[in-house]
């Protein structure tokens, strides 16, 4: 049997980032100029890291491990977890839509709205494209995300939650920790998307610099201090006190800033984001907390 060539993370990136800077999807307003996204960055994770066994249990049986994802893209060719490896990337959002975003405090800027709706169609184009180019190089690859049966249930413990999420895979990956408003943020700040896929390929892991910790990067939960989340949030869905409202949060963005995004911008989708900018961490971990690495 003939073996099969591995790439490099370098070579996962480059798939990545040719799409990134090629695909004409990757675009704020349909065959304009303007790209949605800043430059993408990746992290690997191995699919046999406790953090995912814990994740199924803390967050409930319909929970996805990598393993488990793959098992239903590919049920008669199966793998073990140890054969698996999920590769996570960021897309930040771009320092123009950061900065029209940061000015608003009720509604999402249109760049914003249109980065949630027409990135993420790009962003969904890119999970696919890098799973579509690693399996036609010899190793099997899934985009949990875009799998059929990727929905939201009822978590006992969390409520609302997917069977698959981008910033759990993120945080194992070495790309972020969660802050108080539940976003994942990373050394490109909290105004980011993810996006992930699962493979059978041998690639290197990446380090988490923050080890377990999943709260290392947040100065509420590292320092008790800042909050500035909290005061972002136009409908008190964030507090220090109780943390992420989630039932609130998602109320607001389905009842409120969706349909107005829809009506004013045509984009659909559902946008808000007003808690990930004007925030010590919106481009960046803040500077108390940044490991050296990262300086």
């Amino acid at each position: 049997m003939q073996s099969v060539a591995v790439p490099s993370v370098g070579d996962v990136k480059k798939i990545i980032e040719d799409f990134w800077a090629a695909d004409p999807r990757n675009r704020l307003y349909p065959g304009g100029d303007e790209k949605a996204w800043a430059e993408p960055h990746v992290g690997v994770a191995a699919a046999d890291d406790p953090f995912f066994s814990r994740f199924k249990e803390m967050i409930g049986p319909f929970f996805w491990t990598p393993e488990e994802a793959f098992a239903l893209a590919f049920p008669d060719d199966p793998a073990s977890s140890s054969e698996l490896r999920v590769i996570s990337y960021v897309l930040p959002q771009t320092p123009a839509t950061r900065a029209e975003q940061r000015q608003e405090k009720q509604m999402p800027a249109e760049r914003w709205a249109r980065s949630r709706f027409y990135g993420e169609q790009f962003n969904c184009e890119l999970r696919l494209h890098l799973a579509a180019a690693l399996t036609a190089m010899g190793h099997p690859s899934v985009a949990p995300e875009r799998l059929p049966g990727f929905d939201y249930r009822h978590s006992e413990r969390f409520g609302i939650a997917s069977n698959w999420s981008e910033r759990h895979a993120a945080f194992v990956a070495g790309l972020g920790t969660f802050g108080l408003s539940d976003g994942l943020i990373t050394p490109w700040g909290k105004a980011v998307r993810f996006g992930s896929v699962v493979s059978r390929i041998a690639l290197p892991v990446s380090a988490r610099s923050y080890g377990d910790d999943h709260h290392a990067w947040c100065l509420w939960y590292a320092k008790g201090v800042c909050g500035a989340c909290a005061l972002r949030c136009p409908v008190g869905a964030i507090s220090t006190a109780a943390g992420h409202d989630k039932v609130a949060c998602r109320r607001y963005i389905r009842e409120v800033t969706a349909p107005w995004a829809t009506k004013r911008y045509g984009t659909g989708a559902t946008p808000c984001g007003l808690c990930q900018v004007r925030i010590p961490c919106e481009a960046q971990v803040p500077a108390a907390l940044r490991p050296i690495s990262l300086s």
